[in-house]
């Protein structure tokens, strides 16, 4: 039981701290409502747990032989990012209603965490730690625990933005909250170019 605790300490601390993925989940949350940002939490759990159960058997392998594939992955996240903080910053700070058509898809939450190095990085320390002798059987159980909390993770950060909304119904706040928003994106980006 204790090596699940550990597991689930090590998900908690890596995927509940700020970064581009949660920043993204608190702006969808102040946005367009928790409904509509689920799509967004979800896409990222989904894609981190793919991300991290591919490294578990053996992803970092192929990566360790090919080291320019890496800085192409590192690029492509930091150009996300920069995209991501360019739409935040000419939204129009209309809030959005929770409708489907509104607010981050899955697959782009799914595509931040691929583009993520902090996800790479948590992968790779997490399978380094739990699962550093390739057993496929703590691979699976490591990717399920990080899953769940993963998912409530991302969600707290959602469902903070949602709570913000009530103070957001003037669109100049929201736009002000988006370029804050765009800031912080665009701040990730910059410190993963000079890392």
């Amino acid at each position: 039981m204790s090596i699940f605790l550990s597991m689930a300490a090590f998900a908690l601390a890596a995927s509940i701290s700020p970064g581009p993925v949660n920043i993204v989940a608190l702006s969808a949350g102040a946005q367009y409502g928790l409904a509509a940002s689920m799509r967004h939490v979800t896409g990222a759990t989904f894609g981190f747990a793919l991300l991290l159960l591919f490294i578990g058997l053996g992803l970092h392998e192929l990566l360790s032989h090919w080291p320019h594939l890496t800085r192409i992955i590192q690029w492509a996240g930091v150009a996300f990012l920069f995209f991501m903080a360019y739409k935040l910053v000419v939204d129009d700070g209309q809030l959005g209603a929770d409708t489907a058509s509104k607010g981050p898809s899955l697959v782009s939450g799914a595509a931040m965490q691929w583009l993520n190095p902090k996800a790479w990085l948590a992968s790779l320390a997490g399978m380094g730690a739990y699962a550093a002798d390739g057993d496929r059987v703590l691979v699976w159980k490591f990717t399920a625990v990080y899953c769940l909390i993963c998912y409530g993770s991302i969600a707290c950060w959602a469902y903070s933005g949602s709570f913000l909304r009530q103070y957001l119904r003037d669109p100049e706040r929201v736009r002000l909250f988006n370029r804050l928003m765009a800031l912080l994106l665009a701040a990730s980006a910059i410190y993963l170019l000079e890392a």
